[in-house]
């Protein structure tokens, strides 16, 4: 199998607050997730070591974003409309889809010292469905 970078990726994809998908990618700087599992301890008093049994999964990440005003780019998807709304986070590189209903629970906006705008737009899983990677 071969190894790959994270260049030339090839969607992520956000719906908008009207519930059409668009695809954000030139405005996402950088982004990351995490798929953790919760686990509940159920070591009996006869082991000596920890016993785990495996409980919900969960999906959460950030987008990280350059200001895009523009119609459809980053700013207007991302920032505009209620962020109650559930929206459908699409993530594909080398023919690789991971793809979760989410609710991005901030919109945050940074201006630096030497004058970058940036963005930071933090999600959560709202599906209650088990993130899964599908080709």
């Amino acid at each position: 199998m071969a190894k790959e970078s994270g260049l030339g990726w090839t969607a992520c994809t956000v719906d908008n607050a009207a519930g059409a998908a668009k695809d954000i990618k030139r405005d996402v700087t950088n982004l990351d997730w995490s798929t953790p599992m919760n686990t509940a301890v159920v070591t009996g008093l006869d082991q000596l070591a920890e016993e785990r049994l495996g409980l919900l999964m969960d999906f959460s990440g950030t987008l990280n974003t350059a200001f895009n005003p523009a119609a459809d780019r980053g700013h207007a998807v991302l920032a505009t409309g209620d962020l109650r709304v559930t929206r459908t986070l699409l993530l594909t590189v080398s023919a690789q889809i991971l793809s979760n209903e989410v609710l991005f629970t901030d919109c945050k906006y940074t201006r630096s010292a030497n004058g970058e705008f940036t963005g930071q737009h933090p999600f959560v899983l709202q599906s209650g469905i088990v993130p899964t990677w599908t080709t």
